[in-house]
């Protein structure tokens, strides 16, 4: 167990003092008008570091004040509470969940049929490519405006950015995944005279299933992603994009930090919780690793 600690410790430790030697580089010009204008000369360095570190509006706030942030808008604020950011990410996770849903049985259904269909294949696979060379950034305002057009809005626009950015790694993954048997195998049951959805059953699918479970580690990170997009393009009140976006109008550079680690924070847990599904799954199968 120490084994596995040390390094993270030390590595966080890394992090931590760049971040505060680049806060304190990035924030000191600032800090240095500042005493030119009150006219204050041969000021400390000690001093000019606790300055720099206790700005309100930093250029890059330092990791304590965006904890403290975290803290006033998590635990000191109810869950109701607009400033909550709880509140936000309750918001932004409804979207994520939906989209990934939708993107994982699309992905899963789409590789499916290019498995078993070559025209499919040669036709679809190309086009599923070539859509995630699109920017999300170009396209989310489209989706947004279109469906807004025809009364849609709230939930649904922002899940259908997040299934357009989660479904391709899984229907990637999939695809890669069913296709994995090796032809002894594969042989083997055409011996047996099954039938095509007989080897699905129970000669791809079980061999897919690690590859699934990969793809949706990175779909639910991507999905996390295109909701936030999502709530950019319309000026969005709730959720962890419209804290961005808020923070950005004011120039509340540690709000804007304190967002961006909660999506992560958030995008880490799903990501986990997928593992933990994994494995609860593979032990079940008996592919245990």
């Amino acid at each position: 167990m120490s084994g596995t600690v040390g390094p993270v410790v030390v590595v966080v430790s890394a992090i931590l003092a760049i971040w505060y030697m680049a806060a304190v580089a990035l924030n000191t010009p600032f800090q240095q008008e500042i005493y030119e204008r009150a006219s204050q000369t041969d000021v400390p360095l000690s001093q000019l570091v606790t300055d720099t570190l206790a700005q309100e509006r930093p250029v890059l706030p330092a990791p304590h004040q965006v904890v403290v942030e975290i803290w006033n808008t998590t635990v000191e604020k109810k869950i109701t509470s607009k400033r909550s950011l709880i509140f936000h990410s309750g918001i932004t996770l409804s979207s994520t969940l939906l989209g990934f849903l939708i993107g994982t049985t699309l992905g899963i259904l789409l590789a499916i049929g290019i498995v078993h269909s070559r025209v499919l294949d040669k036709s679809l696979m190309p086009w599923i490519i070539s859509s995630q060379t699109i920017p999300i950034l170009a396209i989310a305002p489209m989706i947004i405006v279109v469906l807004n057009a025809v009364g849609i809005s709230g939930l649904l626009p922002k899940a259908l950015i997040s299934t357009y950015l989660s479904f391709f790694p899984v229907a990637v993954g999939m695809v890669k995944g069913l296709r994995s048997p090796e032809v002894i195998h594969m042989d083997l049951v055409h011996t047996y005279s099954a039938s095509r959805v007989q080897a699905f059953w129970k000669l791809r699918l079980p061999y897919a299933v690690p590859f699934l479970f990969t793809s949706m580690k990175i779909g639910m990170a991507a999905s996390l992603v295109g909701a936030i997009v999502g709530e950019l393009p319309t000026g969005a009140v709730a959720g962890l994009g419209a804290r961005l976006l808020a923070g950005s109008y004011y120039g509340q550079t540690i709000q804007i930090w304190s967002a961006l680690l909660m999506a992560a924070f958030l995008a880490g847990s799903l990501v986990a919780l997928i593992g933990v599904l994994e494995k609860q799954t593979l032990k079940r199968m008996g592919m245990a690793r």
